[in-house]
């Protein structure tokens, strides 16, 4: 017998039941009964939440049913219609393919005209008459069907099969096979059906009664306005007063905006409603009204938890997410009144400052806002306008603390080194207030007017160069530096979150799509340069695309990304893993410099020529950095004889410095002992040394001095291909922030003085010219003729 699986509903004998059915195993068994003698088995699923088919998961008591009419929808689901024959117990299971079949045998009704099964079948029928007349759902002949039946177990089927019960309950009812049990089990439910509707009843009679007094005090409230309108008392602006009087009477208010609120309330009072004044009033008080005053989120003071959130969003970091940990350490044994830091994030574009800050909310259980500052000229977008000028609104400060619905949020201020400066002010002056931990707690926009406490907001500020921070400013920072990843750390990042998250947002199921180390490695040397990992996801977002394009298309698709896939997807390696030339030349020195994108090499080449001792400078030389090339030379001419270099050339020789990529704008005095390296290489003929990379302030006495971001540098060497560094002696100490892997794979050399770099990276001098005297040169003719 073919088996029938029910989801969400059992039958019960002589039951006519209209069904809809999705899966596939009930629309197989509709036509593989509608290929024999349309009979099916329905058995009700144990689970009906799990859409399981086999013989395990059903029921083994189901009714044997004839299938009266089969149609197929346009929603691609069956319409049937079912009557139940008799009860069926299940015995073997024949076959499970197309359909599930079964050897099943009939169970034999009981049935015993006793004076007690009357009594309880006419109890069950006025039982019955009550829930019927009483209940919404139940049509009114069902009750005069229940009045035809005339067996017990048949009026237990019928009348189960109408109530609102439970699949277990009707399974119940359905595998009670004595009918004076199941009418007995079947009275009880009735009598617990009729309490709960007359409990209903009672309910919606309290709500009618509710809604009739809410009808009543509306039709009088009509009729008050009515008499208000006659009488020429009707002003709508009361009302507005009134509700603006009862949120301020709620609202938290510190004492001066407590005594603001009520002067501005006086004065919305005498202003009349169609003055442009009366909205300018309104506007402001719904704006101070508005402000989270007084309201603070509870703090995560649970530190594995905060910990965990961190490590969940971020690889690395260390030093943030310890800051962070502290702090949360800090306000537990301080209490809350602990003034939150304020932090300066600076690192190159990609390494994760801005989602830093977002992780930094979750882990303190606060809520997150934002604000851009990039291109940010006028003041007012801090401090706000003042409420003369037309339009005047609080400023963005003020906007976002409104946003966050709490005193204490985390508010990040993203590109704080791009704030601009013209003739309406200079925003970084506006944000000394903001930042400063001893004046934010009175911060005074200048639209609201009135004292507001930032203290226990928690600034989180982002910057790509330090530099371009104004100085007053970063003094009130505390500043946290993100350097570029190395390889290894975007190897990590890929695989942890980068891959996820882009399987995900191509609606690719996970683990579909492996990229394996390799391929990863391919594909951030050859297809990324860059310090941050933003242009790698879009590389894993592309090739997840594609891979997504084809399964939608119907087309196989690679589970597995190589390399040579790579190069299919995405073309050719568009970077060079190392930019080392073939051979060491003359005149060329290798430098390192410092971008807003991380490390990266830095190539100086000098030629010469001919002239008259001229000094040329190309490639977009700052000031700083064209002071360095002059002191350079300098330092070549007055050393010239100790460096075995011809005084006469100097004179006679056109010197021309040339930094390639000529369109990028270089600046900086670490490129001095560079451009000196280069130049003592060209006027003496020695070649430098191509795998060595060196970084550096040179003074006119050789002296070396520290510069800064030794250690974007060197990741930046290294990415290059560079495995010895020349570095300021006196720059060791930032050694210690360099990965481990990668410091274990680099040679570093310290240096305080530019001979130790000379004797270092210069080849042996050309060899001299034989010198032959005329009388050799003429003697040595006659022989050869």
């Amino acid at each position: 017998m073919v088996v029938l699986p029910l989801l969400d509903t059992v039958l019960f004998p002589h039951m006519l039941a209209p069904l809809f059915l999705n899966s596939e195993a009930a629309v197989a068994a509709i036509e593989a009964a509608g290929a024999g003698d349309h009979t099916v088995l329905a058995l009700a699923r144990r689970d009906h939440g799990h859409d399981g088919t086999g013989l395990a998961e059903l029921y083994s008591i189901g009714v044997e049913a004839t299938v009266q009419r089969a149609r197929k929808m346009p929603d691609g689901s069956t319409s049937v219609l079912l009557v139940g024959r008799r009860r069926m117990r299940v015995v073997a299971p024949l076959a499970e393919a197309p359909a599930l079949r079964v050897r099943a045998t009939p169970i034999r009704p009981i049935e015993e005209h006793t004076i007690a099964v009357e009594a309880m079948m006419r109890s069950a029928l006025a039982l019955f008459e009550r829930v019927v007349r009483m209940s919404r759902s139940l049509p009114d002949d069902a009750y005069v069907t229940a009045l035809n039946v005339g067996e017990a177990g048949g009026l237990a089927d019928l009348i189960a099969s109408t109530l609102p019960l439970a699949l277990p309950v009707r399974q119940e009812i359905l595998e009670t096979l004595d009918p004076e049990e199941r009418l007995h089990r079947v009275s009880a439910l009735l009598s617990r059906e009729l309490d709960v509707l007359e409990l209903e009843s009672r309910i919606q009679s309290q709500v009618q009664k509710e809604v009739d007094r809410g009808q009543r005090e509306h039709y009088l409230r009509e009729q008050l306005k009515i008499i208000q309108r006659e009488l020429g008392q009707d002003d709508p602006s009361q009302r507005e007063l009134l509700l603006l009087r009862e949120r301020a009477a709620s609202a938290a208010l510190s004492e001066r905006a407590r005594a603001r609120v009520e002067e501005e309330l006086a004065r919305l009072e005498s202003i009349p409603t169609l003055s442009p004044e009366h909205t300018v009033v309104r506007t402001y008080l719904d704006w101070v009204l508005a402000l989270p005053w007084g309201a603070l989120s509870d703090d995560n003071a649970d530190l594995r938890a905060a910990a965990r959130v961190l490590n969940k969003n971020h690889y690395g970091l260390t030093r943030i997410k310890d800051r962070i940990l502290e702090f949360i350490a800090v306000r537990q044994l301080a209490g809350p009144h602990q003034r939150s830091p304020i932090l300066c994030l600076v690192g190159p574009p990609g390494v994760g400052k801005t989602s830093l800050g977002r992780s930094v909310a979750e882990a303190l259980g606060r809520s997150f806002v934002r604000l851009s500052l990039g291109g940010v000229r006028d003041e007012a977008e801090i401090r706000g306008h003042r409420r003369t000028y037309i339009g005047a609104m609080p400023g963005r400060i003020i906007q976002r603390i409104k946003e966050a619905g709490a005193l204490n949020p985390v508010l990040m201020l993203d590109e704080v080194d791009k704030l601009g400066v013209d003739f309406r002010g200079d925003p970084a002056d506006a944000l000394l207030e903001v930042l400063d931990p001893e004046l934010n707690n009175t911060f005074a926009d200048h639209y609201l007017d009135l004292p507001f406490d930032l203290s226990k907001v928690f600034f989180i500020t982002s910057a790509n160069y330090l530099d371009e921070v104004p100085a007053p400013l970063l003094d009130r920072m505390e500043v946290i530096e993100l350097p570029g990843y190395t390889e290894e750390e975007k190897l990590q990042i890929a695989r942890r979150f980068l891959v996820p998250r882009q399987l995900e947002a191509s609606g690719l199921p996970p683990g579909s799509l492996r990229f394996g180390e390799s391929t990863l490695r391919a594909m951030i040397r050859g297809y990324t340069y860059e310090a941050g990992v933003r242009g790698l996801e879009r590389e894993i977002a592309a090739i997840c695309r594609k891979t997504a394009r084809r399964i939608a298309e119907g087309r196989s698709h690679p589970h597995v990304i190589t390399p040579r896939r790579v190069e299919k997807l995405l073309g050719p390696p568009r970077y060079d893993v190392s930019s080392l030339d073939e051979t060491d030349q003359v005149g060329v020195a290798t430098g390192m410099a410092y971008t807003g994108a991380g490390g990266d090499t830095m190539p100086v080449e000098v030629s010469l020529m001919e002239g008259k001792g001229g000094l040329t400078l190309t490639g977009q030389l700052g000031e700083v950095m064209q002071e360095s090339a002059h002191a350079a030379l300098s330092y070549a001419r007055a050393h010239a004889v100790a460096l075995e270099l011809d005084t006469r050339r100097f004179e006679k020789t056109d010197i021309h410095v040339h930094v390639p990529e000529g369109a990028t704008p270089k600046d900086g005095p670490s490129a001095g002992l560079t451009i000196a390296v280069a130049l003592i290489s060209a006027l003496s003929g020695r070649a430098v040394r191509r795998d060595v990379a060196m970084t550096g302030e040179l003074t006119l006495r050789g002296r070396i001095l520290p510069v800064g971001g030794i250690k974007e540098k060197v990741l930046g060497a290294y990415r290059a291909g560079i495995r010895e560094v020349v570095l300021p002696k006196k720059n060791g100490r930032d050694l210690i922030e360099i990965p481990s892997a990668v410091r274990s794979r680099l040679t570093v050399r310290l240096v305080s003085h530019i001979d130790e770099v000379l004797a270092l990276v210069l080849g042996p001098p050309p060899p001299r010219p034989e010198k032959r005297s005329a009388r050799k040169v003429i003697t040595r003719a006659r022989e050869e003729s």
